[in-house]
């Protein structure tokens, strides 16, 4: 799919069917910061798995639920929401995913309500900050608000989101989450140093942003520091394939591919659908999500809102955000996740994630666009 995409990006510019000057605007101005960030934040991230920060955190979690399942899966839900707020939800999908099914494998409880709860969460609560969501960093830098005025606004809607999601998921597998375990031991983790830098860096991600340093700023030196500890500690888990190469290629290409659909009729069509109605383009934005991946969709329909409809773009934000669980294509995140949970033998069909996507979905988006509502 990448090198599809890659060069087709590279066809509509070649061909000319994407102006010179709009192509640089899409895959320089815009892209390159949000491109910064995202090996930034992969490379962190993929450290601080190697590291042991999810796993520990993950072992925190089965600790403090004392036996009961239904407070792991609570508390798993905070940590995915924590994860996906400051780390991104793609390192929620990646990185989380494989640390929850292992510990509950070794719990002995069913894996199927901890894995949708993670992938649906990585999903649903990406709304609070720019680094939560690659659309999150486009609409900030559209609207060109401070992060800090961003998260007043969505952070109704993204505890909306989240409460609709733990609650849907918590009711349709609350046989699943009867009964109780055996806490786990605790673990040490590989190697002291790694582990307190990479956590560290994770955690100053959030803070920097909401202060309103640009976040391709802030996750670069972080990313540096993991490197750095790693380069001192142990230097063999360094290389080529901490570079999400494949990503930025895949990412880049969309955004040239879906600005030439958008430029020869696809706005048109978005605004005859969507109108100046905020909740006919959440559901818009969702369907679109769903339908050609939510970071396409949230451009299409992005330039299809007019200049200065700051709540109307929101809108879309929590269409593209949290509506694409219903087609397995709809987030690259949930792709990732799916891979993750085969690797780890737990198959979740296509027809069975769309099955609990028709039932949540439209709650989730019905209840972050009544918050959102009360926030304008």
């Amino acid at each position: 799919m990448w090198l599809v995409l890659a060069l087709g990006g590279a066809v509509v510019v070649l061909t000319g069917w994407l102006p010179a000057d709009t192509a640089y605007d899409v895959a320089v101005e815009r892209a390159v910061p949000v491109m910064v960030f995202l090996v930034a934040i992969t490379v962190l991230a993929d450290l601080a798995e190697k590291a042991g920060v999810f796993d520990a955190a993950a072992r925190v979690c089965a600790r403090l639920a004392r036996g009961s399942t239904v407070r792991l899966f609570l508390l798993v839900a905070g940590l995915g929401t924590l994860t996906t707020i400051g780390m991104s939800l793609d390192t929620t999908a990646v990185l989380l995913t494989p640390v929850v099914l292992t510990i509950t494998d070794k719990l002995g409880l069913r894996p199927l309500p901890f894995a949708l709860l993670v992938v649906w969460l990585a999903n649903t609560s990406s709304l609070l900050l720019p680094v939560s969501n690659l659309t999150n960093l486009l609409a900030v830098d559209r609207l060109g608000v401070h992060p800090g005025e961003f998260l007043a606004r969505m952070a109704l809607p993204e505890l909306a989101c989240v409460l609709v999601t733990v609650l849907y998921l918590g009711l349709i597998h609350h046989r699943d989450l009867r009964g109780g375990f055996d806490p786990p031991e605790t673990v040490p983790p590989p190697d002291i140093w790694t582990f307190r830098i990479c956590a560290a860096a994770c955690l100053a991600l959030a803070p920097g942003v909401i202060i309103g340093i640009e976040p391709w700023i802030v996750a670069v030196p972080c990313a540096a520091a993991a490197v750095a500890v790693f380069a001192v500690r142990s230097p063999h888990s360094l290389g080529l394939d901490l570079l999400p190469w494949r990503i930025v290629l895949l990412t880049e290409g969309l955004f040239l591919v879906v600005t030439a659909v958008t430029v020869h009729g696809g706005r048109e069509l978005i605004e005859n659908l969507a109108g100046d109605s905020t909740l006919a383009t959440v559901f818009t934005a969702g369907a679109a999500a769903n339908l050609v991946n939510n970071l396409p969709a949230y451009l299409a329909v992005e330039s299809a809102v007019p200049q200065g409809a700051t709540t109307q773009l929101l809108a879309a934000l929590i269409g593209t955000n949290a509506g694409p669980l219903i087609l397995v294509w709809g987030s690259l995140a949930t792709l990732l996740w799916r891979e993750r949970c085969r690797a780890r033998g737990v198959q979740i069909s296509a027809l069975r994630f769309a099955l609990v996507g028709l039932g949540g979905v439209p709650l989730v988006l019905l209840a972050g666009w009544a918050a959102l509502l009360v926030t304008a």
